[in-house]
């Protein structure tokens, strides 16, 4: 085995340039595989989490069938008391308990039916970008103040500014009819028009007192420190919750469905890109190893008449492959890991990115973070195309005959 080692690794350097040649297509496709999923798998991440940060959070706390049926008496009895406990069971400031019912919304010229969401002003803050969106005036701070936050679709069609009041009306949670008055506090711009055009948020005491939530509340959402930590998170979360079976915990998979499906459709345009590029340097390692095998016809053909079986040639034309693919696979790892972590430490933007993020409340770039799965799975597969790719020429072996061969130029 250690001859046909040394053999192999002498074969491959007669022609020094064709091997250099095809392991440079082999590194340079391995460090783009490993770079360009890297930063795939971080894009997914940041898109998830800007998306989560907007106002769902990776995971909520609500009573069972109100993620489909959102109706008002489906509440979370002493919303509050429950948010303290989450608290302090996952060591999180950053969960919030809501309420929200639909009302109309009238000022003096126009009316207009919007959703309205009751938060607590100390903790959305750390649970939603909107109260960094405001554009005019302020984020509430008082749980009990008749106060309002509105999207400027919503204002523009109102026709109301930072200190004119607006008339609630809608249905309480016993079905009773629930009106307030309530300022403009504030204003915000989050670019997202559904949200800017049908959202307006009140302190909670204040949603609580007017649509009789009676303390109760309908989601408590709670934001992982990462994704990545969402699972333990939420693992702390239902063991607080054991025994209860007025709540259930959604993950950020159930609140946002279509996000998963989103990421999978762009994945699979994604693969199909990464396919094409194994292909073309597998196509690269069977022109390298076909060429070798016709060079050496003579010289298989000599051998084979000494008695060399050609499935022991094949192997040796399989080694070589193994050898040529594994130089391209260690190399490229280690080129795209260097990339990707110098990646992770500058980041990387998309122009436009920055401004476009500035303008949701957002990160506006994004550092990869190299992974197992994203440093091994390119390599990986342009290793075995490239094997798959020598078994031709080592099978062309099989149909050689001796006399013939050693008459090859």
């Amino acid at each position: 085995m250690l001859l046909t080692f040394k053999l192999a690794w002498r074969n491959l350097w007669r022609q020094p340039r064709r091997t250099w040649l095809t392991t440079g297509a082999i590194v340079f496709s391995n460090t783009l595989l490993i770079m360009m999923i890297s930063l795939q798998f971080s894009m997914y991440r940041l898109m998830i989490d800007n998306t989560l940060s907007a106002f769902t959070g990776h995971m909520q706390v609500q009573a069972p069938g109100y993620l489909d049926d959102k109706k008002m008496r489906q509440d979370v009895p002493d919303v509050r008391s429950l948010a303290n406990d989450l608290r302090e069971a996952t060591g999180l400031q950053s969960v919030g308990a809501r309420a929200t019912g639909f009302a109309f919304a009238s000022s003096e010229d126009r009316s207009y039916g919007i959703q309205v969401f009751g938060v607590q002003p100390e903790f959305e803050p750390q649970v939603s970008t909107i109260p960094g969106l405001v554009k005019e005036g302020r984020f509430f701070a008082d749980e009990m103040a008749p106060e309002i936050m509105i999207g400027t679709l919503l204002a523009r069609n109102l026709k109301v500014q930072v200190g004119d009041e607006i008339t609630l009306m809608g249905s309480g949670k016993d079905g009773s009819f629930a009106a307030g008055i309530v300022t403009v506090a504030g204003i915000f711009e989050s670019s997202i028009a559904e949200l800017d055009r049908n959202i307006a948020e009140v302190p909670l005491g204040y949603f609580q007192e007017t649509f009789y939530m009676e303390g109760g509340g309908h989601e408590i959402v709670i934001t992982a420190p990462d994704l990545f930590l969402a699972p333990q998170v939420q693992q702390t979360v239902e063991a607080a919750l054991e025994g209860r079976d007025d709540v259930v915990v959604h993950d950020w998979d159930a609140l946002q469905p279509g996000l998963q499906q989103g990421i999978q459709a762009d994945m699979a345009g994604s693969w199909f890109m990464y396919g094409v590029l194994v292909i073309l340097v597998a196509f690269s390692v069977l022109n390298t190893q076909l060429m070798s095998v016709l060079e050496r016809t003579r010289e298989f053909g000599i051998t084979m008449a000494l008695g060399l079986t050609p499935g022991r040639l094949g192997r040796l034309v399989i080694l070589e492959t193994a050898l040529l693919g594994g130089m391209g696979l260690l190399l490229g790892m280690l080129c795209g890991a260097a990339l990707v972590t110098w990646l992770g430490q500058v980041g990387f933007s998309y122009p436009g990115m920055e401004d476009m993020a500035d303008r949701f409340n957002l990160p506006g770039r994004v550092y990869p973070q190299i992974s197992l799965l994203s440093l091994m799975i390119g390599p990986v597969i342009v290793f075995i195309g490239s094997m798959l790719a020598s078994l031709y020429p080592a099978l062309r072996l099989h149909w050689l005959q001796p006399v013939s061969a050693m008459r090859a130029a």
